[in-house]
C-alpha cells in the first residue's frame, strides 16, 4: 500500500448522512485511506449497501439525527466501544420557499437537521477525543454558509450557524490536538440537487437542461461539483499533516466565491 492508502490506519471515522451522496463518497475515501467507518442514517437498506462496499471493517447504525436523545445515545455507545477519532457531520437537507412563506415548522426543521444535529454529534464525541488528545471534526456546510441565496433563508441561516460553530470551537480546542473545520460545497451532483432541479422544472416550466444551467450559472467552471471532490478535501483535513489547519471553511465551488 502507498502512504495515502494507509494514512488513516488505526483511525475510526463516524459519518452522518452516510447512505448516499457526499456522505457515501466521504466514507469511501476515508476507508480507502485505512480508516474504519461507521455510517449513520435513516435508510437501513442504503446504509447496508454502502457499508458492504467499504469492506468488513465498516458498520452502520440507523438513526434520525434530529432525534437528539437517540443520536447522542448511539454515538456514545459507539465511542465507548471503539472510540471516534474522526467525526464528519454531513447529514443535511435543503427546503426552499420565499421568506414570506417560510413557516416556523420549516425553519425549525432546517436548523434541527443542518445545525443542531452537528451540535449534538460533536458534544457526544468530544469527551473521548479530549481524553485521547486527538480528533478531527469536519462539518459539511455549504457555500450557503458563506453567502446568501434567495428563497432558502432557513437553510442559509443553519449553514451560517455551522460555520460559526466551526470557528468558535476551533479556537476553544486549538491546544488539544483536535481540529475543527468546515467544507463548503457549491451545488453538488447529488440527489439533493437533483430534487432542486426538478423543483425548478416544475415551478418555472424550464427544461432540465435549463434548470441545471440556472444552478451552475454562478460557477465559473459551469458544472456541478462532484461528491468525490468534496470527499478529497475531507480526507486532507483528517490527516496528521493538516494539524495546523483549524477553524477554516473551505469552499469547493469551482471558483464561485471570491
Amino acid at each position: 500500500m502507498t502512504t495515502s492508502e494507509t494514512s488513516l490506519a488505526g483511525r475510526h471515522a463516524l459519518v452522518t448522512g452516510g447512505s448516499r451522496g457526499i456522505g457515501a463518497a466521504v466514507a469511501s475515501r476515508l476507508a480507502g485511506s485505512g480508516a474504519r467507518i461507521t455510517l449513520l442514517g435513516r435508510d437501513g437498506k442504503a446504509l447496508a449497501g454502502v457499508a458492504s462496499q467499504l469492506g468488513k471493517d465498516a458498520a452502520f447504525e440507523i438513526v434520525d439525527v434530529t432525534h437528539a436523545e437517540q443520536l447522542v445515545e448511539v454515538i456514545q455507545r459507539i465511542d465507548a466501544r471503539q472510540g471516534v477519532d474522526i467525526l464528519v457531520n454531513n447529514a443535511g437537507a435543503a427546503k426552499t420557499a420565499p421568506f414570506s412563506r417560510t413557516s416556523l415548522e420549516m425553519w425549525e426543521q432546517m436548523l434541527a437537521l443542518n445545525l443542531t444535529a452537528s451540535y449534538h454529534g460533536t458534544q457526544a464525541v468530544l469527551p473521548g477525543m479530549l481524553q485521547r488528545n486527538f480528533g478531527r471534526i469536519i462539518n459539511i456546510a455549504s457555500t450557503a454558509g458563506l453567502t446568501g441565496y434567495a428563497y432558502c433563508a432557513a437553510y442559509c441561516a443553519a449553514k451560517h450557524g455551522v460555520v460559526g460553530l466551526t470557528r468558535s470551537l476551533a479556537r476553544e480546542l486549538a491546544r488539544t490536538g483536535i481540529t475543527v473545520n468546515a467544507v463548503c460545497p457549491g451545488f453538488t451532483d447529488t440527489g439533493l440537487v437533483g430534487a432542486a432541479i426538478g423543483n425548478i422544472e416544475a415551478t418555472t416550466g424550464r427544461s432540465r437542461e435549463q434548470a441545471l444551467e440556472a444552478l451552475v450559472a454562478n460557477n465559473p467552471q459551469r458544472r456541478l461539483v462532484r461528491p468525490e471532490e468534496v470527499a478529497a478535501a475531507v480526507l486532507w483535513l483528517c490527516q496528521e499533516d493538516s494539524a495546523s489547519v483549524t477553524g477554516r471553511s473551505l469552499p469547493i465551488d469551482g471558483g464561485e466565491l471570491p
